[in-house]
């Protein structure tokens, strides 16, 4: 990168940049998934790993919003833990994964046990959650930005789910259709933060990184699931066993 910083434009454009060559939507996995080229299990697979991504997504977005320092941050910030924890049981993101995960067969203590998670999610989404608490608020605030591509991938998600798979619904994939108004919205605000107060060359490489690492944790997931479930299909000792 350059000795000089960037406009709040030209790291805009970098960012999405990002996007466009390291977006989970490019994986294979994914386009299998998207293509109805994936067998229920490989599915069940998917959906029973992406879980638990979904479920620590409070708890990262609890860790940021401890350390916000105002009173408009923490405000907007813990909208996102309201969005997937819901406001009473039966609500929110956690609990319409839950309701995907039902619609393709699984049984729901397992799931919420975790006893079949594969270990590179676990250890994936983890790392996510420690750089959130462990790096400075732009790169945590950056990190979430992945939300700025997610509605193309979820627009992709559910049109081929719902095209080529016949055990799956529009109510099964009820999960998505918040997040097509919620991440455009979050995406929108973390963008101008970051714009506004990534400011120097050091900033800047910081909150691209946080990027890119975001990145890699969303592609590592898809990668154990294509490894475990795909080709070479080698489940690793514990892990789901399709039947």
């Amino acid at each position: 990168m350059s000795q000089t910083p960037l406009s709040p434009e030209a790291l805009e454009a970098t960012l999405r940049q990002i996007g466009a060559e390291r977006y989970h939507n490019l994986h294979p996995f994914h386009r299998a998934l998207h293509d109805g080229k994936l067998h229920k299990t490989q599915v069940q697979a998917w959906a029973l790993n992406r879980y638990y991504y979904q479920a620590r997504i409070p708890a990262k977005d609890a860790v940021l919003l401890a350390r916000l320092p105002t009173t408009e941050l923490r405000r907007e910030w813990r909208r996102r833990i309201e969005d997937h924890d819901g406001s009473e049981p039966g609500t929110g993101g956690i609990a319409r994964w839950l309701c995907l995960t039902d619609g393709l067969g699984l049984d729901r203590d397992y799931r919420e046990s975790l006893a079949g998670l594969l270990p590179t999610p676990r250890f994936a989404v983890d790392a996510y959650v420690h750089l959130v608490g462990d790096k400075s608020i732009l790169e945590a605030i950056a990190s979430s930005l992945t939300e700025l591509f997610s509605p193309t991938i979820i627009s992709e998600r559910v049109s081929g789910m719902l095209r080529n798979y016949n055990f799956i619904t529009e109510e099964t994939l009820a999960y998505f259709t918040p997040r097509l108004t919620q991440a455009p919205r979050d995406s929108d605000f973390a963008l101008s933060y970051v714009k506004e107060h990534a400011r120097t060359v050091e900033q800047q490489e910081a909150v691209i990184d946080a990027l890119k690492f975001k990145c890699s944790v969303l592609w590592s997931m898809l990668d154990a699931l294509d490894y475990s479930y795909v080709a070479p299909g080698r489940i690793p000792p514990g892990a789901f066993q399709p039947s």
